[in-house]
């Protein structure tokens, strides 16, 4: 008989506690001893980029002559490292019983330590394979998060964690992050808008629809005040999936390419991708 791995025991307990998982993060708001501990098992050291769903969004932008998408960060990113793995399943989707999105399009895994992930958990990608599994996330009205994220070190028990990156794949009715409104801020500061982008609301072509009000906004940066939408950009991230439910163009997205070398270099120095 199989004894339990490591990994087995901790997916497991990741389902098991997955419901609790808001109320584990409004704790770390009440109790300073308790904030300490969860960032310095869970979240030290991470730095987390949103990068917005492109295929919905029908804006591109013109810079110098050359068209650029947001997602064009990850594959950049993709396309310098020679260790990938592409996760079988979403934990969060999985553990969520999730319907409205697809459950098989798993995290992305970059750098040297994700040789150390079981096989029973993600296998080895080559680039082209893990660019078009970018695609088909886009495709599926995913958004995405790029960086340093400790806590799959933990629950995959790989180490260093300076030698992995997480792609994630995000919908707006699963995804961990849903948590982000409930932490502290200084856990939730960790989670960061893309450089350049920019979501903007404009009432007179909102129709009150409500469809961007419907577990859109992972991080419940849109609300209905006074019959009116209205949206707090001190907590929205960028993720573009309120521009991808609206079907007035009341809300759209907009994003420069001034930063995006300086975002790529930034995952480059969150990852070292050559051997430690």
């Amino acid at each position: 008989m199989r004894r339990p791995r490591f990994a087995d025991i901790s997916i497991f307990t990741l389902k098991y506690i997955f419901n609790w998982r808001f109320w584990i993060a409004e704790i770390t708001k009440k109790s300073k001893t308790y904030r300490k501990l969860i960032d310095k098992m869970l979240f030290e050291e991470d730095e987390i980029v949103v990068i917005p769903n492109t295929i919905n969004i029908n804006k591109k932008i013109e810079s110098e002559g050359s068209e650029f998408l947001p997602t064009q960060i990850i594959k950049d990113v993709i396309k310098r490292c020679d260790d990938i793995v592409i996760m079988n399943s979403c934990l969060c989707r999985t553990s969520n019983g999730c319907e409205d999105y697809p459950q098989d399009i798993g995290c992305i895994f970059l750098g040297p330590t994700s040789r150390k992930i079981p096989a029973h958990i993600g296998k080895k990608a080559t680039v082209e394979e893990a660019l078009a599994h970018v695609d088909k996330a886009d495709a599926a009205g995913l958004s995405h998060i790029i960086g340093r994220n400790k806590i799959d070190t933990v629950w995959m028990n790989v180490r260093p964690g300076k030698g992995l990156l997480t792609i994630c794949h995000c919908c707006p009715c699963c995804c961990l992050w849903k948590v982000h409104p409930n932490l502290d801020h200084s856990i939730s500061d960790k989670l960061e808008k893309l450089d350049g982008v920019t979501v903007k609301l404009h009432e007179d072509k909102c129709k009150l629809c409500k469809k961007c009000l419907m577990e859109v906004c992972m991080f419940k940066a849109i609300d209905l005040v006074d019959n009116k939408i209205t949206i707090d950009y001190d907590i929205c991230r960028g993720c573009g999936l309120c521009v991808n439910a609206c079907k007035f163009d009341a809300i759209t997205i907009d994003y420069t390419a001034e930063t995006i070398d300086n975002v790529v270099n930034r995952m480059d120095n969150l990852l070292e991708i050559r051997e430690f």
